[in-house]
């Protein structure tokens, strides 16, 4: 191992033990434990309504507002009952959350998982992986791969805190990044994906703390 690779592994195993002790090791258990196998049609449309709102928005705006968007969609219990009641649902949840296109965006998913069945969806997610989650409403190349580590797939995002950390560490993807940090430290791909997204967002130096020096 190189001498700046062995920097950036310190430093990440460091900004580990700082999110661990800022009060994040549940989301920390929570993303190690997460399976595909093992995720339900509920745990589908909320981790979907989640990466669907955050699009282009802070994390914190979205956490703030969830709790009652999830009411208005009956708590995302079933495909069949926001489809039952999709008008009211969508007039609810716009009522605390003013963006037609996302809200849209969020009956369409369940309108597909009912018409589609969550069986079948997670199947073609098994097969095709973040691919597939581009076909549905509002999901592009950068949330499809949020979404899919949500539900459990293991796979890193791309989002802009990521990139820039590759960036300034000279790998050339986000994907490069995180699978050679987890062959040294053991931690998944999506674990090591959320170690440098969090620290990212608690801390404003992160691209010098985790820059190699050359």
């Amino acid at each position: 191992m190189s001498q700046s690779f062995s920097y950036l592994i310190g430093q990440y195993v460091e900004a580990k033990e700082i999110i661990i002790n800022e009060g994040y090791v549940d989301e920390l258990d929570w993303q190690f434990e997460v399976n595909l196998k093992d995720n339900t049609e509920s745990e589908f449309l909320r981790e979907a309504a989640w990466v669907i709102l955050s699009s282009g928005m802070r994390e914190t705006t979205i956490r703030s507002k969830f709790d009652e968007i999830s009411s208005a969609f009956l708590n995302f219990e079933s495909a069949e009952k926001i489809v039952s009641q999709a008008e009211q649902c969508r007039f609810d949840a716009f009522k605390c959350f003013k963006h037609a296109k996302k809200i849209d965006a969020i009956v369409s998913v369940a309108f597909r998982v009912f018409f589609d069945g969550y069986d079948e969806i997670r199947k073609s997610i098994e097969f095709y992986g973040a691919d597939f989650l581009k076909s549905l409403d509002f999901i592009g190349p950068a949330t499809s791969y949020h979404l899919a580590k949500n539900i459990g797939v293991n796979v890193a995002k791309p989002d802009r805190h990521l990139c820039r950390v590759a960036n300034v560490t000279g790998f050339g993807s986000v994907d490069d990044l995180c699978n050679e940090i987890s062959s040294i430290t053991g931690d998944t791909v999506a674990v090591v994906d959320l170690v440098i997204w969090r620290f990212a967002t608690i801390r404003s130096d992160y691209l010098s703390w985790f820059k190699i020096a050359h």
